[in-house]
């Protein structure tokens, strides 16, 4: 597959002079273009290993010591790290699970955004901050005009992570990848942040690798699923197949151990996953 992400035979090691440890054994799959894709899995199962061996940005001693990941018929693992800075950002689109994190909090927003545009050659001066703003406004951020000239401090975490999906989508990149970017937010900043961010890349054209533990997330806003177990996909398909007939007992256990309507104890609340629904589904 030439018109879209395609990994292949994926293996990553974190070794020292001690130990060595493979955190990821043999990983295949694909992104094609306007899919949005989730990766589900328990802590420790790889999930977020395989995001940032395929965009080469572990953090040492991690490193990827077999497997090709093509980005649109070109070969991101054999890049020099000068021409992969040029794919990120621009047509690879990150958006982290810390938001604080990726954001510099001695520039004031408005500086971020123009080192994007800066690092990529397309800062257009005063255009830049129109379209920052622009964005800033689609993603949801109140009153954008105040908050581009603040910084990240001044921000909720739902707010900062707006900001952060903003950033991703600045250059209009075909693929953005978020890993867990709910996960420090409540339960309603949640959904109208994957609302916002699930609304931005299908109505695109782009396309989405989306990192969870909920699989609420992969039923309502993924076309397909892919199921870590361990470092090994062990079951990938579209939602609404996984999650009617799941092949793999891990995939099935997954499910089962979703908190039900009719599970929920009186007076609480329930995690609801609609099995089988996903995009393509409705």
């Amino acid at each position: 597959m030439s018109e879209g992400l395609e990994v292949t035979g994926l293996v990553t090691d974190f070794e020292t002079r001690r130990s060595s440890i493979r955190a990821l054994h043999g990983v295949s799959f694909e992104v094609g273009e306007s899919e949005i894709v989730g990766i589900v899995g328990e802590s420790g199962s790889g999930k977020s290993t395989v995001v940032r061996s395929i965009i080469k940005l572990l953090m040492p001693p991690g490193r990827v010591t077999e497997g090709h990941v093509d980005f649109f018929g070109r070969s991101l693992l054999d890049m020099r790290e000068r021409d992969l800075r040029a794919i990120r950002g621009k047509e690879i689109g990150f958006v982290a699970q810390n938001p604080f994190s990726a954001l510099n909090p001695v520039l004031r927003i408005e500086r971020q955004f123009r080192n994007i545009a800066k690092a990529h050659g397309v800062d257009r001066g005063n255009q830049t901050r129109v379209h920052a703003i622009e964005l800033l406004d689609a993603t949801g951020v109140k009153d954008p005009d105040r908050v581009i000239d603040g910084y990240a401090h001044e921000l909720s975490g739902g707010m900062a992570q707006r900001v952060v999906i903003a950033m991703a989508l600045f250059l209009n990149p075909r693929l953005v990848i978020a890993d867990e970017p709910t996960t420090a937010l409540d339960l309603t900043v949640q959904r109208q942040v994957l609302d916002t961010l699930t609304r931005l890349t299908s109505g695109s054209g782009r396309s989405m690798l989306i990192v969870t533990h909920d699989l609420g997330v992969v039923a309502n806003y993924c076309d397909r699923v892919l199921v870590m177990y361990q470092g090994r996909l062990v079951e990938q398909g579209p939602v609404s197949r996984v999650f009617v007939t799941p092949e793999h007992e891990y995939t099935a256990s997954l499910l089962e151990s979703v908190v039900r309507p009719d599970a929920a104890p009186p007076g609480g609340t329930a995690t609801i996953a609609t099995a089988g629904a996903g995009r393509a589904g409705r």
